[in-house]
C-alpha cells in the first residue's frame, strides 16, 4: 500500500507544464451532509491553476455551464454501476486521468481511473454479495487505482476485495469549509450506523442536556430519526442535509459512528471550533486522537461529557486542538494531495 507520503517521495519532476495536467473528476461522488465533498475539490483544484478540470456527472443531469454533457448518460449509467457498458473515453474532452468517488466505476480503454472508497458498508457483513464488491475487483481487473480515506480503511478495503497493496492508495476526501461555530447551545449528536447505541444511551444525554438547560439535537437518516420519534425521546431530529444548521449552534458534538464512514462531520466541528467526542473506533483513533475526546463506553462517555461541556479550559484546548487537525483535510488541502496522486499515476 502507498500513502500520500510515500507517493511524494517517489515522484520525480513532472515531465510537462503542470497546467497541461488534465483531470476528469465526477462530481456525482461522494456526498456528505454537509455538502458535496468532489464539488469542494474541484473548486480547490481550480484554485491551485496546477491542472486543467473537466467536470461532469455519472449519474444525473449537468446542473452548470462548466459541466460536461454526457451523451447517452441514462443509458450507460446503471452499466456502470457494475463497472460495465460502454467506455467513457469517448464521452469526455481528452483527459489524462479520471477520479471517480460515486456509485458510477465507467470503464476506461486508455485513461487511468482513480476510484474513491469513502463508504465501507457495502464491503462490511451481510452485505459482502453486494454488488460494490464485484465492481470494485472488475475495475481494479482493469487497471483502476483505489483510495482509501484512511490507513486503517485501506487496510480493510484490500482485505474485503482480496487486492494487491500497490492498488490501494490513502488519500482523505475534502471536508467542507464551515463557518465558526459561536456560542452554540446544543448537544449536537452525528449518528451513523450505530442506533441502537443511541437509543440506548439517549436517556442519559437528555437528563444531562436538561440539566445544563439545553436539549439533544440528533443528525440522522429518516428510518432512524422514525425509530427515535417511536421510542418517545425528547430529542430534536435533524435530517443530515441540516447538519451545517445543526452545527451552528453546537455546543458539543457526538460523533457516534461504525466506523464505516470517514468521520466528515466530526472534523467540520473541530474546523468549527466546537469540541467534539467520538466513539474510540480505529478510523477514529487514526484520524481524531488527540484533537476529539474519544470513548470506549456509555460511562466514559457520559463522564467525558461533563468535562468537555463544563470546563473553560478543556474547552480551549481542545478548540485550538481541534481547529489545527481540520486544516488536514480542507479542500485546498485534499486537492494537493489528490494532484500528486494524479501526476503519479499518470507517470505510472
Amino acid at each position: 500500500m502507498a500513502d500520500l507520503d510515500e507517493c511524494d517521495a517517489n515522484v520525480s519532476p513532472w515531465f510537462v507544464s503542470p497546467s497541461s495536467l488534465r483531470v476528469g473528476l465526477d462530481l456525482d461522488g461522494s456526498l456528505e451532509s454537509l455538502g458535496n465533498s468532489m464539488t469542494d475539490l474541484a473548486d480547490a483544484l481550480d484554485r491551485t491553476g496546477e491542472c486543467e478540470l473537466v467536470r461532469f456527472r455519472s449519474r444525473t443531469s449537468a446542473r452548470t455551464s462548466n459541466e460536461t454533457h454526457l451523451a447517452l448518460r441514462a443509458l450507460w449509467s446503471p452499466l456502470w454501476r457494475r463497472s460495465l457498458g460502454r467506455s467513457i473515453d469517448g464521452l469526455l474532452p481528452a483527459v489524462d486521468v479520471l477520479h471517480v468517488a460515486g456509485l458510477a466505476t465507467p470503464p476506461t480503454r486508455m485513461i487511468p481511473l482513480i476510484i474513491s472508497v469513502d463508504d465501507l458498508r457495502p464491503l462490511r457483513g451481510e452485505t459482502r454479495t453486494h454488488l460494490r464488491i464485484t465492481q470494485l475487483r472488475r475495475a481494479v481487473q482493469r487497471g483502476a487505482t483505489l483510495v482509501a480515506s484512511s490507513r486503517s480503511a485501506s487496510h480493510e478495503v484490500i482485505s474485503v476485495l482480496e487486492v494487491a497493496r500497490s492498488r490501494v492508495v490513502v488519500v482523505p476526501p475534502a471536508v467542507p469549509n464551515v463557518d465558526v461555530t459561536r456560542d452554540g447551545t446544543d448537544l449536537v449528536v452525528n449518528i451513523t450506523g450505530v442506533d441502537d447505541l443511541f437509543i440506548a444511551l439517549a436517556p442519559q444525554l437528555i437528563t444531562f442536556a436538561q440539566g445544563q438547560r439545553s436539549r439533544v439535537v440528533a443528525l440522522a437518516s429518516s428510518e432512524v430519526s422514525q425509530k427515535i420519534r417511536s421510542n418517545g425521546l425528547a430529542v430534536t431530529v435533524r435530517a443530515r442535509r441540516d447538519a451545517r444548521d445543526a452545527l451552528a449552534n453546537a455546543r458539543v458534538v457526538m460523533h457516534l459512528s461504525d466506523g464505516a464512514r470517514f468521520p466528515s462531520f466530526a472534523i467540520a466541528a473541530l474546523a468549527a471550533g466546537v469540541p467534539t467526542l467520538a466513539r474510540a473506533t480505529e478510523i477514529n483513533r487514526e484520524l481524531l486522537e488527540g484533537a476529539a475526546a474519544l470513548f470506549t463506553n456509555d460511562r466514559e462517555a457520559l463522564e467525558t461529557l461533563e468535562v468537555v461541556w463544563t470546563s473553560g479550559s478543556r474547552r480551549s484546548i481542545m478548540v485550538a486542538a481541534g481547529r489545527s487537525r481540520a486544516v488536514d483535510f480542507a479542500p485546498d488541502t485534499a486537492a494537493r494531495a489528490y494532484l500528486s496522486l494524479y501526476r503519479e499515476v499518470v507517470r505510472g
